[in-house]
């Protein structure tokens, strides 16, 4: 049973807005009344939230679908239709949303961040609101509109100071246990760490965090072994320290041939990430380093450890030789780490609780395209398709308000100029939501079309 979850699909739909509603108010001595129709509430939207109290995405493995309350219709009596609820969903602070093709959506961090993941479609008009000086009693009311859905990845990275790397068995997880209060899983075979570990240090008046990565095997960037799906938990770490096992009993392994292997993988690793996204620390290959030589308990490896220091301080690296068994050596470790964790700390630059990518309009956008594809001539855009979610189909006079409102936006004129003719196959948007109907031209549109309350003459014709 999983316990620990860190990748997720999230599959989420907001709530659709309710219909407006075609009403006439009635009253003793008021024959007419006039129109009272009241508009539709909205759809709720499903909204990601950082909650400190959650540590895992777990919920979404369980439940990936999520969905937020529809809007009520409105009411005559200009009674409004109710909004519908809003989903909030709880996710860790460090949650990376994408879709599912990959584009960076937004980075949550630090508690109460939020993102409107989906949002509500709007409600729909009430005949209230569409009643003018040429249509004073409308008998219809506008659909309200679906709300956003889509299928996204969330992606978990832990915020943590202190990365603790290097192979399975290395004594990583003895070591946090060492050093704080966590309990992490401890056997003597590779991969016992399935899950990253967090856990707290304490050094005097310093506190952080440290993160027991699950090991690291050759090829973990390119997938082999656990590694590369956990890799992404050292992103955010200020401090890397790799563990080096001084007591292995594979003879093709030593100290330096290990870390040699790890700083290959993280090498590696760093090259696929996109530029701007290596977090507030800057790259892997900048952030600060140290060598904790593991299992100097064993006469062996107190041997291999004091033999391979002078490489390793030659290499620039800081070196601690430490046991996790005895807790030689744990104190001082603490204390060099919360120095090097107050610094950069204190150098780094302050970090935006959301990056999210946003794509203004174009200026000078079209409001409609219209092309000739497969015999017949297509609609495109953003308020044509809409006018049609709206649209009643069921109700003549409905119909006839679309056709002036397309007549407005031009779209008459556009067919006329491409060389339509009576009769000609038109369609307005895509995929199954798409309208298709047989055009008939004419450019006298408007209220003086509009029959007993409101309705068009035109269909009848």
């Amino acid at each position: 049973m999983a316990t620990f979850v860190d990748r997720v699909v999230l599959h989420v739909a907001a709530g659709r807005g309710g219909h407006g509603c075609a009403s006439v108010h009635r009253e003793k001595f008021k024959p007419l009344g006039g129109p009272d129709g009241a508009n539709g509430g909205r759809g709720g939207d499903v909204i990601l939230l950082v909650d400190p109290g959650v540590t895992s995405l777990i919920d979404f493995h369980y439940a990936p679908h999520r969905s937020a309350g529809n809007g009520k219709p409105g009411a005559g009596g200009l009674r409004q239709g109710s909004n519908g609820a809003d989903v909030v969903l709880p996710v860790p602070s460090g949650t990376v949303v994408r879709t599912k093709s990959g584009e960076l959506v937004a980075d949550l961090i630090g508690a109460g961040t939020q993102l409107v993941l989906a949002k509500g479609g709007p409600g729909g008009l009430g005949n209230a609101a569409l009643a003018s000086t040429k249509r004073k009693a409308p008998g219809f009311a506008l659909l309200g509109e679906p709300g956003e859905e889509g299928d996204f990845v969330l992606e978990l990275k832990s915020v943590a100071d202190v990365a603790l790397i290097g192979y399975p068995s290395a004594g990583k997880s003895s070591l946090i246990a060492a050093m704080s209060a966590a309990k992490p899983k401890i056997a003597d075979y590779p991969f016992t760490t399935l899950v990253p570990n967090l856990g707290v240090i304490t050094a005097d008046e310093h506190v952080f965090t440290m993160a027991d990565v699950p090991g690291l095997i050759p090829g973990a960037s390119q997938g082999k072994g656990l590694g590369h799906e956990f890799l992404r938990h050292i992103e955010r770490c200020a401090v890397l320290v790799h563990v080096l096992d001084c007591a292995t009993l594979e003879p093709d392994r030593d100290p330096l041939s290990d870390l040699d292997v790890i700083e290959a993988e993280l090498a590696a690793y760093e090259a696929d990430i996109p530029d701007g996204q290596h977090g507030a620390y800057g790259k892997l290959s900048d952030r600060p380093r140290l060598v904790v030589l593991n299992k100097t308990d064993i006469p062996e490896g107190k041997e291999l450890a004091e033999l391979v220091r002078p490489d390793l301080e030659a290499r620039g690296l800081r070196v601690f030789e430490v046991s996790a068994v005895s807790r030689q050596g744990l104190r001082e470790l603490a204390f060099a780490l919360a120095e090097i964790v107050e610094q950069a700390r204190a150098a780094r630059p302050p970090e935006q609780p959301v990056r999210t990518v946003i794509r203004p309009k174009a200026v000078d956008e079209v409001p409609f395209t219209l092309t000739f594809e497969d015999e017949h001539y297509v609609v495109r855009g953003t308020k044509p398709e809409r006018w049609v979610r709206q649209t009643d189909f069921s109700i003549d006079e409905a119909v006839g308000y679309l056709a002036d409102r397309l007549n407005r936006l031009g779209v008459e004129q556009a067919l006329l100029e491409m060389g339509a003719h009576e009769g000609d196959e038109v369609v307005i948007g895509d995929g199954d939501d798409a309208v298709v109907f047989d055009w008939r031209p004419t450019l006298s549109t408007g209220a003086e079309h509009l029959g007993p309350r409101g309705s068009d003459d035109r269909l009848y014709e």
